[in-house]
């Protein structure tokens, strides 16, 4: 009852006229800049209350191309992490504005309904849940501060939140779609802003990341979308427009290189590798294409890349800044990664079962030293599960999904996964919000396309088989509503 009264037209237009006299009252009497946030924020709460997929939309579209703004590290405390200060974007608020109305239009119209429970539910908790223990022991032995230590993991994974919003507000295989397109086509807007910078002889980053920008953060998103985009050409049947998605990935490709992120280019490699080994069984033609496109390297990247990739090895000598690994020397940019490494096994050392905190340990541009000196075993042990609760579930999708297109989506997803990985090696990728954005919408697409193909066979298996029997049930285990 409840339900039908909040969703009805005139509801909704009596809704937005209330809403308007104090909205009204606010603009009038606080100042301008004030006044018109508030309304924007209010505007966009009404709006996810009464359609909540399309402040989902709002979410996808602000992941790279919403503006960001820095606090000081000085407001939160001291520590090596703060120094850089705590960065809120514009998607970190239009994600809590669509929570909140999308957990205020539960409570309100649907109520005693059941959040959907997902194979990486648990893997999730666990991670957060070390995490967690490991950040308010820290603030208990005085490593954390509690102010920066709450909001650091609010920042670090929240979205998680978007990846449990993500799978109850969709309903809908094609509103699958919509939100892959919408995340297509934000792609295709960065990878052009990419390469205008480029063009004006800029190293590319994303847009609205300040003067100095992270090229790095850019490099890993290109990273994971190409997959996915690489995913559907090479899935006979899912794209049904070859040629926009041929031309994303070609843009992309450009935008890619412009990063000059070596990270970057390592999960690329890697991603091409093991795309050649699923190429090898299917399509051996393309393989043959994509081996000389490899090999012929050398002589169409621009001579950018390659002096970037070449530096790594060939920065001339400063004695004492440079690591040898052998016979080889490497530069000061991998050598203070490199030590970043030492310190945190030294960090971890210190406490080793559940490390420092989050913010307690020293900041490094590295996943896999900052999980060991931030929440040490536990976090590392609950990490890898996570992670490879996320593989199954993407291998379970693909044997179970004979769609074209999903079964496209889903090995894009597995390319981009096994990329992040490697992306970890240097950077924080499974931290850094604009890459775990995408990320775990992807994982929450996924997640639900089983969850409503699961419920359809199950409807089928129910019409055409006695109650009594018993059914076979999904790889993934019960998903219910």
């Amino acid at each position: 009852m409840l339900q039908e009264i909040f969703e009805s037209r005139a509801t909704q237009v009596l809704l937005t006229a209330l809403l308007a006299v104090p909205l009204a009252l606010v603009i009038t009497l606080t100042k301008p800049g004030i006044g018109e946030m508030i309304t924007i924020g209010m505007l966009v709460l009404l709006v996810a209350f009464l359609f909540p997929l399309t402040g989902l939309y709002l979410i996808v579209v602000s992941m790279l191309l919403g503006p960001e703004f820095e606090v000081a590290g000085q407001g939160l405390g001291g520590g090596a992490t703060l120094a850089r200060g705590l960065t809120l974007r514009l998607d970190d608020f239009l994600m809590m504005l669509v929570g909140c109305a999308w957990l205020a239009k539960i409570a309100l119209v649907r109520q005693g309904v059941q959040y959907l429970q997902t194979p990486l539910n648990t893997a999730i908790a666990y991670y957060l849940g070390a995490s967690i223990v490991a950040t308010l022991i820290g603030v208990l032995l005085g490593r954390v501060r509690p102010f920066a230590g709450f909001f650091f993991l609010l920042k670090y994974y929240e979205y998680f939140f978007l990846y449990f919003m993500t799978v109850n507000l969709v309903t809908e295989e094609k509103q699958i779609k919509h939100l892959v397109t919408v995340s297509l086509v934000t792609c295709f807007l960065v990878s052009l802003y990419a390469i205008f910078q480029m063009a004006n002889g800029q190293r590319a980053s994303a847009p609205f990341e300040g003067k100095e920008g992270e090229p790095n953060t850019l490099g890993g998103y290109l990273v994971f979308m190409l997959s996915i985009v690489t995913g559907l050409l090479v899935t006979p049947g899912a794209s049904r427009n070859r040629m926009w998605h041929f031309v994303l990935l070609m843009t992309g490709f450009v935008a890619l290189q412009a990063t000059l992120s070596r990270s970057s280019y390592l999960a690329a490699g890697v991603v091409v590798m093991v795309f050649m080994i699923y190429l090898s069984r299917r399509r051996p033609l393309l393989l043959t294409f994509v081996l000389l496109g490899v090999m012929a390297a050398p002589v169409w990247a621009p001579e950018s890349v390659k002096n970037r990739v070449m530096y790594t090895f060939t920065q001339s000598s400063r004695e004492g800044e440079q690591y040898r690994i052998g016979a080889v020397k490497v530069d000061t940019s991998t050598t203070d990664r490199l030590r970043s490494w030492q310190e945190a096994v030294k960090s971890w050392k210190e406490s080793p079962l559940w490390g420092k905190g989050v913010t307690g340990g020293p900041f490094m541009d590295a996943m896999y030293p900052k999980l060991l000196a931030d929440v040490g075993l536990l976090g590392i042990v609950a990490f890898g599960f996570l992670m490879w609760s996320i593989y199954r579930l993407a291998r379970s999708a693909l044997q179970e999904i004979d769609d074209p297109y999903f079964h496209g989506i889903i090995i894009g997803f597995l390319l981009g996964f096994v990329g992040m990985l490697i992306h970890g090696i240097g950077a924080n990728t499974f931290i850094i919000v604009r890459i775990m954005e995408p990320f775990w919408l992807y994982a929450a697409l996924i997640a639900k396309v089983v969850h409503l193909r699961s419920r359809k066979s199950g409807d089928k298996e129910e019409r055409s088989s006695p109650p009594a029997f018993n059914r076979r049930s999904s790889q993934l285990g019960s998903v219910p509503v």
